[in-house]
């Protein structure tokens, strides 16, 4: 059977900034865009947040905030790539043009990423190129940095590897364990997505290479 067809999604000027937030787990990141969009602090508005887990604590942040759920069950397709299929027809089904991953725990195929081109985000909690993946508060720890911090970077076909947006970093702690360091990197978490959202929606930026630039009159140089 030939998958239904995908059209390419290019990030224009949208003036409603419809975007949709990927969660897997709690929900705190989400919490912070939901928080921003309603004191200003972000012109947008979350037309959907999808989790691929019916048990993930950010739906009900959601449904209190009047967000429309759908929940995507990768276990449910029979490839990557139909999975990310039928996240593409929802996405384009309401207009989105903008896709937040917060805590969402699966990597996209080319499916997803040919339909939004640079139009992914994704938020890590390091300064990557740093400490990619899986348990980057143990790994900084381990390797004994001074300073730590968070990510908001373009998705890409590498892991944790697109153009940065937005970091900010954190004192870590002769004292630190991975739970202390990950409680105050969640704060500067909450801060910088809602930012480098905003900057993202505003345009005049480009991604040169594996570089994120602003013009400087956006960027206020």
């Amino acid at each position: 059977m030939t998958p239904d067809p995908i059209s390419k999604i290019e990030m224009t000027p949208d003036p409603n900034h419809r975007l949709a937030v990927l969660i897997s787990g709690r929900g705190t990141n989400l919490q912070s865009l939901i928080d921003a969009t309603r004191d200003t602090r972000l012109d947008a508005t979350i037309a959907v947040v999808i989790s691929n887990r019916a048990d993930a604590g950010g739906l009900e942040r959601a449904r209190r905030a009047g967000i429309e759920t759908l929940v995507l069950d990768h276990r449910g397709w029979p490839s990557r790539e139909d999975y990310d299929r039928a996240i593409v027809r929802e996405l384009q089904a309401r207009d989105v043009r903008l896709i937040c991953l917060a805590g969402f725990m699966r990597r996209f195929s080319d499916v997803m990423l040919e339909a939004f081109p640079n139009a992914i985000l994704n938020i890590h909690p390091s300064l990557l190129p740093a400490f990619p993946g899986l348990h980057p508060h143990q790994q900084a720890l381990e390797h004994g940095v001074k300073v730590s911090g968070v990510t908001v970077h373009l998705v890409t076909s590498d892991l944790d590897a697109g153009p940065i947006i937005v970091q900010r970093s954190v004192p870590v702690h002769a004292d630190d364990t991975p739970d202390t360091l990950a409680a105050r990197i969640l704060v500067e978490e909450h801060k910088a997505y809602p930012e480098a959202v905003s900057i993202v929606l505003a345009g005049g930026w480009r991604v040169d290479g594996r570089r994120f630039v602003r013009s400087t009159t956006d960027a206020g140089v």
